[in-house]
């Protein structure tokens, strides 16, 4: 017989070789990957599947917050390490594992989990569904059209590289600095940034980055970047090196526009490699030949599920004054219900309306796609993932939920 529960602290080590190779990595973690995995290792929130004392079936859960449309930071259940063994697969082990898990999140009043889906179709069942998504570019920067001079900076700025012991000081204060300007990002703790400055090693081979900070006149960061080189030297031939960047962020458009710069002008440089961005990213349009920037991949990134509808609802912002009644299926789950959703520029009430009429029905997992601000409710409607109780409504719902900008999730978990 199969057990579901969570793991011991001298289960540790059998746990996350469970995890390893579910996800094929090599089996055997490192003495490093182990301690930094061991950092996040929390008894309470880390269930294992166990079968004759062998794990074969993984999940973790942890605290976060994500950023809503307006700046509020949402209480969050963040949901990794889900795997089940080859040898356990089609058992119902994940969704025993998902259902305490979410059953525990609901209980301490998280609004919302999440997820990063290593695989689109699995996650909608238990009513995730995608709120952002990333795109990747590569810059062919010979033909970009901004030569090879050093980008021109406001009088005063400089940009210098830096080490991450000097990121560690500056990039928490940074980054919260800009997070409530970034919907769908999430807090970043002590371990991410000694993950992202090789303090802690989660992969097996490290390779040092590069760090190089964009600061004003006056001292204050700019703007942060992080990336690393792909060497491409032929004897007796011009090298043609690769940028890859891990991150990059900037107070403002100005900000980013510069650190892209900075990079497009690196001598040897030739290719740059933006990886995950916002899809509405400035990158392209900041090129005098925007084609120079081929897009790579785009994919759906930050999944949602709604724990508490009302609480989720009420802590974004909205552009414009309107009101919509929601009946939402989520069979099982704490979403499920009729909701009548009334907001404006000055705040939102999203109350239980069990007697009204409905304006639209569609499942926990569509209406997690708009929550952020990204998706179209008019667009779910027109395939049949929604349905228009009252004809209009969907384009209506749209108009609440649009914003100006598309969300975007920056980080990996």
């Amino acid at each position: 017989m199969i057990e579901i529960r969570p793991v011991e602290e001298d289960e540790f080590e059998e746990w996350q070789r469970a995890m390893y190779t579910g996800f094929l990595m090599e089996p055997v973690p490192t003495p490093d990957q182990l301690e930094a995995h061991r950092r996040q290792f929390v008894n309470s929130r880390s269930l294992g599947a166990f079968d004759g004392g062998r794990c074969v079936g993984t999940f973790r859960s942890f605290a976060q917050e994500v950023t809503a449309v307006g700046g509020a930071p949402v209480r969050s259940n963040a949901v990794t390490n889900v795997s089940v063994g080859p040898t356990h697969r089609r058992r119902g082990l994940l969704t025993e594992m998902m259902r305490r898990d979410l059953a525990a999140a609901e209980e301490r009043g998280d609004a919302v989990a999440t997820l990063i889906a290593a695989e689109y179709p699995i996650y909608g069942r238990y009513g995730f569904g995608p709120a952002t998504h990333a795109t990747a570019w590569t810059v062919d920067v010979t033909r970009s059209g901004l030569g090879s001079r050093p980008p021109v900076l406001p009088d005063g700025a400089r940009i210098d590289l830096v080490d991450g012991t000097e990121v560690r000081k500056l990039g928490p204060a940074f980054y919260e600095r800009l997070r409530p300007a970034l919907p769908g990002s999430v807090d970043r703790g002590e371990v991410w940034w000694e993950a992202r400055t090789g303090v802690l090693r989660f992969a097996r081979d490290w390779t040092e980055p590069y760090h190089a900070v964009l600061r004003s006149a006056s001292g204050e960061v700019e703007g942060l970047v992080t990336y690393r080189c792909e060497v491409d030297s032929r004897l007796g031939e011009q090298p043609q090196h690769a940028v890859v960047v891990d991150g990059l962020l900037g107070a403002t458009p100005a900000a980013e526009a510069a650190l892209w710069r900075f990079l497009c002008s690196i001598d040897w440089v030739t290719k740059v490699k933006s990886g995950r961005r916002s899809p509405d990213d400035v990158l392209p349009h900041l090129l005098p030949d925007p084609r120079a920037a081929r897009i790579e991949r785009h994919s759906d990134w930050l999944w949602v599920r709604f724990l508490d509808v009302a609480a989720a609802l009420e802590a974004r912002t909205y552009e414009r004054t309107g009101a919509v009644v929601l009946d939402v299926l989520d069979e099982g789950g704490p979403a499920g219900g009729r909701y009548r959703l009334e907001v404006s520029p000055e705040g939102a009430s999203c109350t239980p309306a069990p007697g009204a009429g409905a304006d639209l029905t569609l499942s926990a997992s569509e209406l997690a796609t708009v929550w952020l601000g990204d998706g179209s409710l008019t667009r779910l409607a027109g395939i049949g993932r929604v349905r228009e109780e009252r004809t209009g409504a969907a384009r209506e719902a749209d108009a609440l939920f649009r914003t100006s900008g598309r969300p975007w999730c920056p980080d990996v978990f």
